[in-house]
């Protein structure tokens, strides 16, 4: 009892173990303006994922070379960056850690797109606070678990609610025992779904401080902290032993219940800057020094920590006093750092990745806490001991009730058993009765017919004539009837029976083959439908485990003389085709050529149109593309877009033919062989997802075309504008699907950059267009290139003077 009484007071513990900062780089692509500034120059950043390390470039022949947790590219989507970035620390806050995620980066190199993104258009692109909102609802309880949001923002050393902007400055408290840093006034919402908290966000946004500066058109002036406090019931168990009479016999498990609380922050700091670059002046200057004065406390901190010093200055800000169990204290820490491959920022990136590189020598100690619920545990006594109370009563009466019933039940039975015996022992008497006077009855009559036998047996004489004793045969009748069947046995009827036998075999045989044949039938019919049903399980099982199966095996599908086999191995070889993984295998197997071959050889449109698809999704990987317009793809594909007429199919084809118009090799080739042609006759669909396609393509050829003609390559008139693709360019330049816009208005830029189609821009309209664009395009990487297009072409410009427009 002393030690079961020792372990229930036990009020809370500390499991203590190492975990170091993790820091991953994450490298955001070309802007429009980059692409346009540093279209001569080589990115300075080269990144390698797959070693976890990147290098920085000196110069054209020396680079610095860094590793860091995790690497990724400017392709890399916002789930890939959550899961390998937050996902861990978040999961660590659902087992009773504090956790932090942070950005840290040049302004305008994407960490509010990182952290922040709301994804209210696109899903794909949310961020790590909307993800891990949505994983936090996904493993909590909502009758036992809790969680509370804060929203705030430090702005020029100021704390302020971003849910409340009337609490501009809020106090942090540190707890002098363990060093907790609190923040008494700030609001606390409690959040139920993940709609409240997409509101809770969206709001905060509104709230926060941004301004326009020359790094970014909606630069963050402030740091924004979302902090969730997270709390939860968990019950623990642990080994007692129970003595009884001082006999250590018995090992028993108690459970006491636990509070678990844990808070998950998500830091978005506001951009380093230089102020010559950004151009702050006046009042943003005053927030740049005070977001570089917050940036570089924080930097002097991590400096401390990774040297291992006495003093580590955390006092120095308002930022690194919140951030105190982060970097050193008892939080998993997970930062990323965003950079930009642009030359120009060289020394932004080279100080963030330095920043980066110190922080990972940064050890933590993690620890949970954990509090005894004596409150929940005496409560759920309480309800224990009531049900416990009442189920006892409740079973009491129906044992009760149950005795009582089973004695009727009894007494009821017993009677109904000697009611039944007695009906069945009068019937069996009376069976018995009756079956006695029918046995007499019977031999009474054989007696009888015996006798009258015996009386009649010399009927016949021996020499063939009748006895003289039959006239005095008692019985004439019965003679008469017997001889009468004697002579119907012994003549006519004999031969009919024989006819009617051999009739009746006859018919038995028949109906015996006519049963044999439809058993084969089945059976046949039984056979046809297997071989359907493997292929069908074939392909369902072999399209997600291509490796332990042939490759080949499903490629030689495609030429099987079923058209469901045939059917069912193309979408397979589509569905392989759409992993990046398989289509080097599927090429090297011969599986272009197999698809080349469908569409050559088989007009039924479910192939076509499966094969154009698997072919455009092989037509995504530039190494494939080549290879598709030396074996004919291009002149298949366009034969295909002349005669088909199903949406999807051309919708597939115009895809493929998208992908080859983004390669630069096979720009000549793709023109010469009908591809822009194809295209073209394709938008007699009119309908509005083929049409998508068919504007990405033109827009990837115009992309490709201008910077052919801006390095030499190619001279002359576009050979869009050749092939008659201007008139439908300019009708769909303001096209009301948004897809379909942006990509014209982006093919009508690059067509306008160059001198040489400037007058056919003019007289086919597309002038008034490129205006438009510079002024109500949605896109301001495109209304940028539109000014810029416009400044720069002296046609444009002189026409433009000449009809009074301002642009």
């Amino acid at each position: 009892m002393v030690l079961l009484f020792a372990t229930l007071v036990i009020l809370s513990f500390l499991c203590t173990v190492p975990g170091r900062v993790r820091v991953a780089v994450r490298l955001r692509p070309r802007n429009a303006e980059e692409m346009m500034a540093d279209a001569d120059f080589a990115d300075c950043v080269e990144v390698q994922p797959e070693l976890k390390r990147l290098k920085l470039r000196r110069n054209n022949w020396d680079s610095d070379t860094y590793e860091f947790d995790e690497v990724l590219t400017e392709f890399a989507s916002q789930k890939r960056v959550y899961e390998v970035v937050a996902k861990p620390v978040v999961e660590s806050v659902l087992d009773g850690y504090n956790g932090t995620v942070m950005a840290y980066g040049q302004t305008g190199t994407g960490k509010t797109f990182t952290l922040g993104r709301l994804g209210d258009g696109d899903a794909s692109d949310r961020g790590i606070m909307v993800r891990s909102m949505e994983d936090i609802f996904a493993d909590l309880s909502p009758d036992t678990d809790f969680v509370t949001v804060s929203y705030l923002q430090l702005y020029m050393e100021t704390l302020q609610d971003l849910l409340n902007p009337a609490n501009d400055n809020i106090p942090i408290v540190e707890d002098p025992r363990n060093g907790d840093v609190s923040l008494p006034g700030a609001t606390l919402v409690e959040i139920t779904d993940q709609q409240s908290i997409l509101e809770l966000l969206r709001v905060g946004e509104a709230n926060r401080v941004a301004a326009n500066t020359k790094l970014n058109t909606e630069s963050s002036r402030s740091h924004a902290i979302l902090m969730v406090h997270v709390k939860r019931s968990v019950v623990d168990s642990e080994d007692v032993v129970s003595t009884e009479n001082n006999d250590a016999s018995r090992l028993t498990k108690l459970s006491k219940p636990v509070i678990r609380k844990s808070k998950l922050v998500v830091v978005d700091l506001a951009g380093s800057e230089r102020v010559h670059k950004s151009g702050s002046e006046g009042h943003m200057l005053e927030e740049a020094k005070s977001i570089n004065l917050s940036l570089s406390s924080l930097g002097k901190c991590i400096n401390a920590l990774a040297e291992n010093n006495a003093h580590v200055p955390f006092r120095d800000s308002k930022l690194t006093r919140m951030l105190r169990d982060s970097f050193g204290g008892t939080a998993r820490t997970s930062l990323i750092v965003t950079i930009g491959p642009s030359p120009r920022h060289r020394g932004e990136t080279s100080s963030t990745i330095l920043f980066g590189q110190r922080a990972m020598k940064v050890e933590n100690m993690l620890k949970i806490k954990e509090e005894f619920d004596y409150k929940s545990l005496s409560r759920k006594l309480e309800i224990q001991l009531d049900k416990l109370i009442a189920e006892n009563e409740r079973q009491q009466k129906a044992f009760e009730d149950e005795v009582e019933k089973v004695n009727l039940e009894a007494q009821c039975r017993i009677a109904e058993v000697e009611r039944n015996f007695a009906d069945a022992l009068e019937k069996e008497r009376l069976k018995c009765q009756m079956e006695y006077m029918e046995l007499v009855k019977e031999l009474e009559q054989k007696l009888v017919l015996n006798q009258e036998r015996h009386d009649c047996n010399n009927f016949v004489a021996d020499n063939g004539e009748i006895n003289t004793s039959i006239f005095t045969c008692p019985n004439v009748k019965s003679f008469n009837n017997l001889a009468g069947g004697i002579i119907f046995f012994s003549h006519g009827p004999a031969s009919s029976s024989a006819d009617e036998v051999a009739e009746a075999k006859m018919l038995l045989e028949t109906e015996r083959n006519r049963r044999k044949a439809a058993e084969e039938e089945v059976e046949r019919l039984k056979s046809q439908l297997g071989k359907h049903t493997q292929a069908e399980n074939f392909f369902s099982i072999h399209s997600s485990r291509m490796n332990s199966v042939g490759l080949q095996k499903i490629l030689s599908l495609l030429e099987s003389d079923d058209a469901n086999v045939r059917i069912h191995a193309v979408k397979v070889v589509a569905n392989l085709a759409a992993e990046e993984a398989n289509q080097k295998r599927i090429v090297e197997a011969g599986g272009l050529s197999s698809l080349l071959m469908l569409l050559r050889r088989y007009e039924d449109e479910t192939v076509r149109r499966v094969a154009a698809g698997a072919i455009a999704n092989l037509a995504m990987n530039e190494a494939n593309q080549e290879l598709i317009m030396t074996e004919g793809g291009i002149t298949l594909l366009s034969m295909t877009a002349s005669d088909a007429e199903d949406p999807q199919t051309l919708r597939m084809v115009a895809g493929a033919i998208a992908n080859l118009c983004g390669n630069d090799r096979i720009l000549m080739t793709l023109r010469s062989q009908g591809g822009i042609k194809a295209l073209l006759g394709i938008v007699r669909c009119g309908h509005p997802d083929v049409l998508s396609q068919v504007a990405r393509g033109i827009a990837n050829f115009a992309k490709c075309e201008s910077r052919a003609s801006n390095q030499g390559i190619k001279s002359g008139r576009s050979f869009l504008i050749e092939d008659g693709a201007l008139p439908w360019i300019v009708q769909n330049a303001n096209n009301e699907a948004a897809p379909i816009r942006r990509h014209i208005e982006l093919a009508l830029c690059h067509l306008a950059q160059h001198e040489v189609n400037a007058k056919d821009l003019i007289s086919g309209g597309a002038l008034w267009e490129l205006v438009r664009i510079s002024r109500d395009c949605s896109r301001e990487d495109i209304r940028n290139l539109a000014r810029r297009t416009l400044s720069s072409v002296s046609t444009f410009k002189s026409e433009l003077r000449r009809l009074r427009i301002d642009y």
